[in-house]
């Protein structure tokens, strides 16, 4: 499972992750940043299934 995440964590994700996965790779360098990305969108698909959706991601409406 951990290998099915990192490698989509290397696709094209979401703007919220990829900020947090450059961020964290500045710091820490790039393996780091890409399991704690790869653990972010696990713990978002978590949510998402146990809520029925992922407010974290939703776009604010102005």
């Amino acid at each position: 499972m951990r290998w099915a995440v990192v490698e989509a964590i290397q696709s094209k994700t979401t703007v919220k992750i990829a900020e947090d996965r450059a961020r964290i790779e500045a710091r820490r360098g790039k393996d780091i940043a890409k399991i704690a990305a790869a653990r972010k969108l696990l713990t978002l698909a978590y949510y998402g299934l146990r809520d029925g959706g992922i407010r974290a991601l939703a776009r604010a409406v102005a």
